[in-house]
């Protein structure tokens, strides 16, 4: 499609339904040497259908593996090592980088997830201003210490194990960080054209201004006795959407135990992954930008009772002073405007705040949905208060308290 025309309808409920695997899409039109120069005719026949194939598995399924990408097997392969490795430490020094209330990045291993407790250890780092200017000012990240204040971001600062530790956890995880966040800034692109858009229509939001993190998980086996100690069998993560544009995750190929829901009949489907394969998954703030044209799923880890795992999710998210709502070109007679404005940075402090302890109902875009029946008033009254005095660092917590 071109970028001036009109989207198209998600597939039916009943073919959606009969479907039991997410799509499979071959991205290699997105492997570009300089991506910079990287071309999206929206002319070209094979770029038209690749925007296809994305727009229907992002509304159908809300899920779908790529091939043919390009992240490379060494940086893969790097980064798996060293997440084991890191997962391997004494419990005092992953405890010596725990995460906090005011700070979402480190060690962690007591998140929930729609207020149940999750059956997982994990470590966040992410993208902060003096990352992205780094270039710019001809110096590397690693040349200024994690808790320097030109670090400083709403999600806090990075907590890294010390590199006498761990040697090759740093640089590796920053390697797979960078390259991740390049397929997503062209994914990105071909969601945009599947939206009726130029390909560069949400550069100012993502790829200039973006708030990225990178997390780790890592799932022991449920075995007897702690199956036997837990109030109730827990899952590895309970049910939930992811709250960002897009998530890129790189699964363990030898423990297949994240599932999605099927939007049509509610039904519970195993994604087991392809080696080599990327999963994506389409997040709130990309349904929200396509009024509803895209769809972030309900999708939940299951906890296993043989085997390990591991994996690596990157939440590919705006900038926080974004005004996410939803692009003229999905709104029609036949689909009107689904939602109000969502400031990116408050509803992700609050999904944060729903993490680390529980605070109530989590916050969900249906609070923001123009219905009147869903739409909680008490939550867009709070996003004004809290962006009127959000400055783009911690500053704003003390927003989020009044």
């Amino acid at each position: 499609p071109s970028s001036s025309s009109s989207t198209t309808t998600t597939p039916s409920a009943a073919a959606a339904a009969a479907s039991m695997e997410v799509p499979v899409i071959d991205v290699s039109l997105l492997v570009c040497d300089d991506d910079s120069k990287l071309a999206l005719d929206p002319n070209d026949p094979k770029i038209e259908t690749l925007v296809n194939e994305v727009r229907s598995a992002c509304g159908q399924w809300g899920f779908f593996q790529i091939v043919n990408h390009s992240v490379d097997k060494q940086t893969i392969d790097d980064f798996r090592e060293q997440t084991a490795n890191f997962f391997r430490l004494p419990d005092p020094v992953k405890f010596g980088i725990r995460r906090s209330a005011d700070n979402s990045r480190g060690f962690f291993d007591d998140e929930l997830t729609k207020r149940k407790k999750d059956w997982k250890q994990g470590f966040d780092f992410g993208m902060t201003p003096l990352a992205r200017e780094k270039d710019a000012w001809g110096f590397t990240i690693r040349d200024i210490p994690d808790d320097d204040n030109r670090h400083n971001n709403l999600d806090g600062f990075n907590r890294f194990p010390d590199e006498v530790v761990l040697p090759l956890f740093r640089s590796s995880a920053w390697k797979y960080f960078e390259r991740v966040t390049t397929l997503s800034e062209n994914l990105s692109k071909i969601m945009a054209m599947g939206m009726g858009v130029r390909p560069d229509y949400f550069s100012d939001e993502l790829k200039h201004t973006h708030s990225s993190f990178l997390r780790l998980n890592y799932y022991p086996v449920l075995d007897k006795q702690n199956e036997a100690a837990a109030e109730s069998k827990p899952l590895g993560i309970s049910p939930h959407t992811d709250a960002g544009f897009l998530t890129i995750l790189l699964q363990d190929d030898g423990c297949h135990s994240l599932q999605v829901k099927n939007r049509f009949n509610n039904s519970w489907h195993t994604v087991h992954p392809i080696p080599g394969a990327l999963t994506i998954n389409t997040g709130d703030m990309a349904q929200v930008w396509s009024n509803d044209l895209y769809y972030a799923p309900e999708h939940r880890v299951v906890a296993n009772s043989s085997k390990e795992r591991y994996s690596m999710p990157f939440f590919y998210n705006p900038g926080y002073h974004t005004q996410v709502a939803p692009v003229p070109s999905c709104i029609s007679e036949d689909h009107p405007l689904a939602y109000t404005p969502i400031s990116w940075g408050y509803f992700r402090w609050q999904r944060y705040c729903g993490d680390f302890a529980d605070f109530g109902k989590e916050v969900q875009i249906s609070d923001f949905h123009t219905s009147k029946s869903s739409r909680s008033q008490d939550r867009v009254d709070h996003q004004e208060e809290f962006m009127s005095k959000f400055d783009g660092g911690r500053q704003a917590l003390a927003a989020s308290e009044k």
